[in-house]
């Protein structure tokens, strides 16, 4: 089987400094990997420079065994849901945030129903109200769970996640673990959860900018 993401001996320098050095690593179809490490160790950038923020010194990113080129861009970001610590919603209520998407070509003939909404909502343990509510009243945490209700009505299969439970009560964390228990769901995170960690197949622990230690769970 084929990686779904491959660094291959990737570097990045940024404002003339070195933040990543020699990355390698592949991601498969299903896994759950985690990146971590101490803070401005490299673990966000590498996120950052597999959707295209980042311009590679060398070394090569692959995404479905295609290289990451300025035309293959756009292909990786419409396969890849992103979601943040303080994801930004970009509509005032929070149903329009989520129907957001669908207002473009690529999505209108898929614009989910009434009760696709209330369905994903219930699955993310969030009231239908609060879809009647301002974006910018609801917590952190109801943001990453709006942002990741957006990415499964979207029907994405890959999901890059930065600090995604920092934000979330044990209840709302557990919720999200078992959303992306779903074996059809490929997840590269950021984190220091050690009760995501546990779930990861893949753990990759960097130090400035060089990956030092990998390890597999018998789990993914």
């Amino acid at each position: 089987m084929l990686p779904i993401i491959r660094f291959d001996q990737v570097s990045v320098t940024a404002h003339g400094k070195s933040i990543l050095s020699d990355v390698s690593f592949a991601l498969f179809a299903g896994e759950k990997a985690m990146l971590c490490g101490k803070s401005g160790s490299g673990k966000s950038s590498v996120l950052r420079t597999l959707l295209g923020l980042h311009p590679l010194k060398s070394g090569t990113v692959y995404f479905q065994e295609q290289p990451l080129t300025p035309e293959s861009v756009q292909f990786i970001r419409s396969c890849t849901a992103y979601i943040g610590q303080e994801p930004i919603l970009g509509a005032e209520s929070v149903r329009e945030a989520l129907l957001l998407p669908f207002q473009f070509k690529t999505h209108r003939d898929h614009r989910p129903t009434q009760a696709q909404l209330t369905e994903v909502l219930q699955r993310l343990q969030l009231p239908e109200d609060i879809l009647n509510r301002d974006s910018s009243r609801i917590s952190g945490g109801e943001k990453q769970r709006i942002a990741l209700a957006r990415g499964l009505l979207l029907g994405k299969k890959l999901y890059l996640l930065d600090e995604v439970t920092s934000a979330l009560d044990a209840e709302s964390k557990q919720v999200v673990f078992d959303v992306f228990s779903d074996p059809q769901l490929t997840v590269l995170s950021v984190a220091h959860d050690p009760e995501w960690m546990e779930r990861c197949g893949s753990v990759y622990e960097l130090e400035a900018g060089r990956l030092t230690q990998v390890k597999r769970n018998g789990n993914s």
